[in-house]
């Protein structure tokens, strides 16, 4: 088995696009679709030829491209079952439990409801990868917009489950202003005040501040700490159920202008 090549890169305003390349059989994927034209740039660098799209979740931003993709290369699209109406060519639907081929490579499937309510990730075991779209940012999470507030943190405690190791990518570039906020609901984490050095870092050279890892969001990332007793006093909810927490927190990050 050859070593799957990950290529990561930016589009729309703040989108990431990410390529899943295996050198031994030219098989390529993309993790969501959010703008034909940079992935085509992409393609068009590396040399590859795009055979699959494994789509995270039916928002336009992250499907945007599909129907051009599709029509161009004849791709297979693999997305959520849940919401195989909303993605347009869907050949595969899948859930939870769920385990698919790309080329010589296991691709595993967890349902991550809340973002939207069929919302997945896919997990590459071989890889030690994870593309979590809109659940998971690095110092945050997605919003909840159509799960409930229980939904996006039993997700968020199923991605935390994973081997720390993993590498984490995400749908966005929001680790800045995810840190900002992040700051102000666990202040007394040394490791977080450390890192977020860095991102400002990294953001200030025009850097991505991804892919971001299990093992650092766990210990860094508030919305994954919900059950953190330190993170509970820091919202005054000492003693609360962590789904409580969670909820608290993050409707003060829907209400931040950090």
């Amino acid at each position: 088995m050859s070593r799957l090549q990950i290529y990561q890169f930016g589009c729309l305003s703040d989108n990431f696009g990410v390529l899943l390349h295996d050198p031994a059989t030219g098989a390529t994927a993309s993790i969501d679709a959010p703008e034909e034209a940079a992935i085509l740039r992409v393609l068009d660098e590396t040399g590859w030829r795009l055979t699959d799209v494994l789509v995270t979740h039916h928002h336009h931003d992250h499907v945007g491209g599909l129907p051009a993709l599709k029509a161009r290369f004849g791709v297979r699209v693999v997305g959520p079952r849940a919401e195989a109406e909303k993605i347009p060519g869907l050949d595969v639907p899948v859930g939870e439990g769920d385990r698919l081929a790309f080329s010589t490579h296991e691709v595993r499937v967890l349902d991550t409801p809340g973002h939207t309510a069929g919302h997945i990730a896919y997990v590459v075991p071989d890889a030690n990868a994870a593309f979590v779209g809109d659940t998971l940012f690095a110092l945050g999470c997605g919003r909840v917009i159509e799960g409930t507030m229980d939904d996006m943190w039993a997700s968020l405690k199923k991605l935390r489950a994973l081997p720390p190791q993993t590498e984490v990518y995400c749908g966005h570039e929001y680790t800045l202003a995810n840190g900002r906020f992040a700051l102000t609901v666990d202040p007394a984490n040394a490791a977080l005040a450390e890192r977020m050095k860095e991102v400002e870092r990294l953001r200030a050279e025009g850097l991505p501040t991804l892919p971001t890892t299990i093992g650092r969001e766990i210990e860094t990332n508030p919305f994954l700490r919900a059950d953190d007793p330190a993170v509970a006093a820091a919202v005054g909810m000492a003693g609360a159920d962590p789904a409580a927490v969670f909820a608290e927190v993050r409707r003060r990050k829907n209400e931040f202008r950090g």
